[in-house]
């Protein structure tokens, strides 16, 4: 009872949590062990949950096309403190891989008069619709001048989720949780539409200054004297003005097209984090790849100490047309990695192993002859020997329709380090605000070429790749072990 208080307390204040134990987290991965992990999803699955306590709510569209390397996302961060504040806000990023200088635009926008109806999402000048037949959403947002989108997302695949109830369950009950954490995907789909963005060009004073250079070397003998008189109170003056200036820029249109007929390739997934973001986890590893006939996606993050730095991974390996595996036995490689400027340990190479099974595997195939009588069985040594059986027969059935992959690429194409707690909307700060030891930054990359994906040891795929590489607190040790322990 006292850790349940000490929990429901640290949900609530921010507080440093206590040392719970691997009793006191039950993952997703658990309860799908020796059974088949993959089930489609549904338009339900899909509809907001908006709990009215402390809670952070997302959807997220990416994009990336193979021929030009842009990638992208649009998102909405919707969230509730404590129950006594709720807030959206609008979220959206365009790179150009190829071209990096060219194109690297991010805004982040509050969401005013925003409402939730079943898996759709309002707010001013935003709408985000599911179609009644659950295959397509529609984005439109015009709620920042600089990045105006109106785009259509099509399944190509099945939607994914891991079991039935794709939540891992914070707390002493499971029943009574003081904390979860969920994803549902649509892991491969076509994207079309457009995006018009304002790109920073120039500013006014560039050119203002170029005149008055001009200006200066023309008079430069009838002004010297005068200048040379002026007071510190027409310097201070011309100070005023210069930063003035400096603040006004000039924007160049410019309009992205994804055509029906060649869209780009998308992966959405919705998150719901029931609990506050450093007690959840310390660390995330995010990516997916895409070719032109294959995807993975890989979504995984890491305990802090309070529930024993446990290991959380979804993984996704697709085809252009169906779901190939589901796995959760994943394991994410830092390569090369140093320390960056601010303390953590940033990875310069990744590489990702997926390890699964044939989705067209059911549970009864992997079940042991007697394992239906189980709920009927009571006695603790029969329950054992039962066990053992079902996990013999799923590695027999595991090996014969076993589903491995590789996902390696490089991280030398950096978006953008993203420092959160300088970037992310004040709701969401001040969830994690004034809590010692933590620290999160977001590490963004896109490889536009180099990243390649080899099924069960085949001929490796070249494709594009995107990876989020995230680190939070700071008063945990984060290191290759973190991420990699049982």
């Amino acid at each position: 009872m006292l850790k349940w208080i000490k929990g429901g307390i640290s949900a609530v204040t921010g507080m440093a949590e206590p040392e719970y134990g691997k009793d006191y987290i039950h993952s997703v991965a658990d309860r799908v062990k020796n059974r088949q992990p993959y089930r489609a999803t549904t338009r339900e699955d899909f509809f907001w949950q908006a709990p009215d306590h402390t809670n952070v709510e997302t959807v997220t569209f990416y994009f990336s096309d193979l021929k030009t390397g842009i990638f992208g996302f649009a998102q909405i961060i919707h969230s509730n403190i404590i129950g006594l504040h709720t807030a959206s806000q609008f979220t959206f990023r365009i790179f150009d891989s190829k071209n990096p200088d060219d194109l690297n635009i991010w805004t982040s926008t509050k969401l005013e008069n925003f409402y939730i109806k079943d898996a759709n999402f309002y707010a001013d000048n935003l709408s985000v619709e599911l179609s009644e037949d659950g295959e397509s959403y529609h984005i439109q947002s015009s709620v920042c001048d600089l990045s105006v989108i109106d785009l259509h997302i099509r399944r190509l695949t099945p939607g994914a989720k891991v079991g039935d109830d794709p939540a891992t369950y914070y707390g002493n009950n499971i029943d009574e949780p003081w904390g979860s954490m969920r994803h549902v995907f649509w892991p491969r789909n076509a994207c079309h539409g457009t995006i018009k963005v304002k790109k920073e060009v120039i500013s006014e004073s560039d050119d203002q200054e170029s005149t008055a250079d001009e200006d200066d070397n023309d008079d430069e003998e009838e002004s010297s004297d005068s200048e040379e008189e002026s007071g510190s109170e027409e310097e201070s003056d011309s100070e005023e003005e210069s930063d003035s200036e400096d603040l006004e820029v000039v924007y160049e249109d410019r309009t992205i097209i994804f055509k029906e007929e060649d869209p780009a390739i998308s992966t959405f997934i919705m998150a719901f984090q029931g609990m506050k973001p450093h007690h959840a986890a310390k660390a995330w590893n995010f990516m997916f790849f895409h070719s032109e006939k294959y995807s993975a996606v890989l979504m995984e993050f890491t305990t802090p100490k309070s529930y024993a730095n446990t290991k959380i991974s979804a993984g996704i390996i697709t085809d252009d047309k169906e779901i190939l595996a589901v796995t959760t036995d994943n394991t994410v490689e830092h390569l090369n990695a140093e320390i960056d400027s601010v303390g953590w340990k940033v990875p310069k190479d990744i590489k990702v192993t997926f390890k699964g099974i044939n989705t067209k595997i059911k549970d009864e195939q992997l079940e042991s002859g007697d394992s239906a009588n189980q709920d009927e069985k009571a006695e603790d040594e029969k329950e054992e020997e039962e066990e053992e059986e079902e996990e013999e027969e799923y590695k027999n059935v595991a090996e014969e329709y076993k589903i491995n992959a590789v996902v390696e690429g490089p991280l030398d194409n950096l978006v953008e380090r993203i420092d959160v707690m300088g970037e992310i909307p004040s709701f969401v700060k001040n969830i994690v605000s004034g809590v010692a030891g933590t620290k999160p930054f977001i590490y963004q990359y896109a490889d536009p070429k180099n990243s390649t994906l080899q099924i069960n040891g085949g001929e490796k795929v070249h494709g594009v790749s995107w990876t989020e590489v995230t680190f939070i607190s700071e008063s945990d040790v984060i290191s290759e072990e973190s991420y990699n322990e049982a």
